[in-house]
């Protein structure tokens, strides 16, 4: 489907009353398997209970009224010819939904460009911001481009102060045109079932305690690391259960998922529940769990941490991104900065581990946390408000052993673009003739790399001193 092959849906004309708006959203959407577009369909429902005509552009064939391709400057013109027709434009914003891929600079210029022309000829442009690489604000040949985008929309809505800040101070978007919006506003329970109900439908024992990751399987959402974090804990009447789809098929994708098959195949207490998993179904299992683990590498916000906040489940969390902002208002939530500090904190949820991790003092000072850490306590002992969380891990700072290796990153190919005039296509075309044989080459050397950190990172958790009252 092309961006130029707008389909919509008959009969969808409609006359409302002065109160509501003609609203477009403009989404990945149902029934495609895709965190954005469950969202949506959440925001769709409230907005429409509201009085509001809405109508849904989306990426690809799907129950959306209009669908198309979203990418680059066909996109940006399939966008501005149709959302002339309404009061608003809703956009959920990620780079895969507008970007070509790989977004080589060349392409972030190019569509930064035209979507930002886009945003200013529409009447009133809102993005919600789901993910953006921040350091996008400071590449050289795209940056400004990417700030004039951003500029471009009357309102930007974001989950977290962090993303805020990072908007206003990297991509100077301006704060006025900022705002916080409480990501899991719009969700409802898609189930009816109780614990009981739950375990007995999805076949778990009454007795154990269960963990749950639950989402789309990629390399960022860090399951492995729940997966090596749960060693022992089958023994202490517990079990992980690890349920999604491979939403991205690259061979990183697959390499992953051969990596948790691996990991459950031998140990004891591991569960990978592959594939597609239904709305209703996703809060089952959510119901049905002790414990939810977002052991994620990198994130901005999660729609699972919401899910589990509305059936009042507990979480453990990375402290990345945006969980923090997420999780610190929930009843026993747990933020970790490491793996020896997710072992542990998962080992503690199943009682094995009842005593507090010491605190260690950063070697070069840490001036500002300890200084947090004596404000904080002070506050406790004053018999302030307690933030609902507790942190595992021993200066809450410390990286992993893996961290160094990770940020090399992955090799990928350079951008084919030049300054010069018909280098660009020049280079393109050489890239079209030799990628057949580089590709087999980087994704060999990716793959060594990813196995080098997850070897390091084993070696971190068998380093790590048991708590005293361990078995």
């Amino acid at each position: 489907m092309t961006a130029s092959e707008d389909h919509e849906v008959p009969g969808t004309s409609w006359s409302g009353t002065s109160s509501s708006e003609r609203i477009l959203v403009v989404t990945p959407y149902a029934p495609w398997r895709d965190g954005i577009g469950a969202y949506a369909l959440q925001q769709v429902r409230r907005l429409r209970r509201a009085g509001h005509h809405v109508e849904v552009l989306s990426t690809r064939p799907s129950a959306a009224h209009h669908h198309g391709d979203l990418r680059g400057r066909a996109g940006a013109r399939l966008l501005t010819r149709l959302g002339r027709r309404f009061d608003r434009v809703i956009v959920h914003l990620h780079p895969d939904v507008i970007y070509r891929l790989p977004p080589t600079a060349g392409s972030r210029l190019d569509t930064a460009l035209a979507y930002g022309a886009a945003f200013r000829a529409l009447p009133h442009v809102e993005l919600r911001l789901h993910e953006l690489d921040h350091s996008w604000a400071h590449d050289q040949k795209t940056g400004w481009a990417t700030r004039w985008m951003l500029a471009g929309a009357d309102l930007v809505t974001v989950h977290s102060e962090e993303q805020r800040d990072q908007l206003v101070q990297e991509f100077q978007v301006p704060a006025d045109r900022v705002e916080l919006f409480d990501h899991g506003v719009d969700f409802e329970p898609r189930t009816t079932a109780d614990r009981a109900q739950a375990r007995a439908t999805l076949g778990l024992p009454a007795d154990e305690h269960v963990f749950l990751c639950i989402g789309f399987v990629q390399p960022h959402k860090g399951f492995d690391r729940a997966a090596r974090a749960f060693t022992g804990l089958a023994a202490a009447g517990a079990r992980l259960d690890i349920v999604g789809s491979v939403r991205v098929t690259d061979q990183q994708a697959r390499d992953h998922a051969a990596e948790l098959r691996a990991i459950a195949g031998r140990e004891p207490g591991i569960h990978l529940h592959l594939g597609f998993v239904s709305d209703e179904m996703f809060d089952r299992w959510i119901v049905a769990a002790d414990t939810v683990v977002l052991p994620y590498r990198h994130i901005w916000s999660s729609s699972v941490a919401e899910r589990a906040a509305l059936f009042g489940r507990h979480v453990i969390a990375t402290d990345v991104g945006g969980l923090a902002h997420q999780v610190e208002a929930m009843e026993g939530s747990v933020l970790v900065a490491d793996n020896a500090a997710l072992a542990r904190a998962m080992a503690a949820a199943v009682g094995r581990s009842t005593t507090a991790a010491p605190v260690v003092w950063p070697a070069d000072g840490g001036r500002d946390r300890i200084q947090a850490e004596i404000e904080e306590r002070a506050t406790a002992a004053r018999g302030g408000a307690a933030s609902g969380r507790t942190w595992s891990g021993s200066d809450g700072q410390r990286p992993a052993f893996s961290a160094p290796v990770r940020r090399i990153g992955p090799i990928t190919p350079p951008d084919p673009v030049s300054a010069r005039p018909g280098v660009s296509l020049v280079k393109r075309l050489i890239r079209r003739v030799i990628y057949w044989e580089l590709e087999p080459i980087s994704d060999q050397v990716n793959r060594l790399q990813r196995a080098t950190a997850d070897a390091l990172d084993q070696a971190e958790a068998a380093a790590t001193p048991q708590d005293p009252e361990d078995p």
